[in-house]
């Protein structure tokens, strides 16, 4: 089973903004990774919307045919009805607070159990496939297979900061991880810092990886590469 590449576009939105109009024009992006090979598109729209937008989401989902990933908290009950009014192929669930700069941690999924299961299962009877980021912790991944998600996201920062000094040790908690994933029949996605040039020996070690979802890496990489070259890259790193 081949690895899919989902491009998350939110800095495309975070160039856009810092300027104003619209140029970058996020759809268009995420059109293009499309068109350039990507298997899926991946977007974080946080409350205050500095990056992509609610608007964005709802423009992207009705111009493109490839996956569509939303990520977000769901204790923001404007994402729910997001999620729910635009039924993206996957929602992943991440506990970030409002302001946060970005993703930094797994759910406790032990201490959030009741909590992850109600709201997994209003996402589920929508026809929408769930993933929650979780840290490789195996703890974490069983209690994950408790709540009715459908696949974890491995949280990689870890893996990515230790890869150039140690890669053995850097991943060995992901395939620990990932054994647990298999063993309860859950679905194994990844990202965070993931990159050209530590992609392709996490693809290889992790047994049963299904998607990885990359953005800020990837973006910087098209400024230099070009965005077409760039998407093709990943994608060979994925083999």
């Amino acid at each position: 089973m081949s690895i899919k590449l989902s491009v998350n576009i939110n800095k495309v939105a975070t160039l856009r903004n810092s300027r104003g109009g619209n140029n970058p024009n996020v759809v268009t992006a995420a059109k293009n990774c499309q068109l350039f090979g990507a298997d899926g598109i991946t977007v974080h729209p946080r409350p205050d919307e500095r990056h992509i937008t609610y608007k964005d989401v709802i423009a992207i989902k009705s111009e493109i045919v490839t996956e569509f990933n939303i990520e977000g908290n769901p204790k923001e009950e404007k994402f729910v009805q997001l999620v729910l009014d635009t039924k993206p192929t996957q929602v992943t669930l991440v506990p970030d607070a409002p302001d946060q700069l970005t993703s930094n941690h797994g759910w406790n999924t032990i201490m959030h159990a009741n909590y992850l299961r109600d709201i997994i299962s209003v996402f589920k009877d929508a026809g929408i496939r769930v993933s929650i980021f979780v840290d490789p912790l195996e703890i974490m991944v069983e209690g994950a297979a408790q709540t009715g998600t459908d696949r974890v996201e491995l949280y990689t920062e870890a893996y990515a900061a230790n890869y150039h000094t140690n890669k053995e040790a850097a991943i060995a908690p992901y395939l620990k991880a990932s054994k647990i994933a298999a063993k309860f029949n859950l679905g194994l996605n990844a990202g965070h810092d993931l990159d050209l040039q530590n992609l392709n020996f996490f693809c290889k070690n992790i047994p049963g990886l299904q998607e990885v979802s990359i953005g800020h890496a990837l973006i910087c990489d098209a400024l230099y590469y070009g965005f077409e070259n760039t998407i093709q890259l990943y994608k060979r790193q994925l083999g």
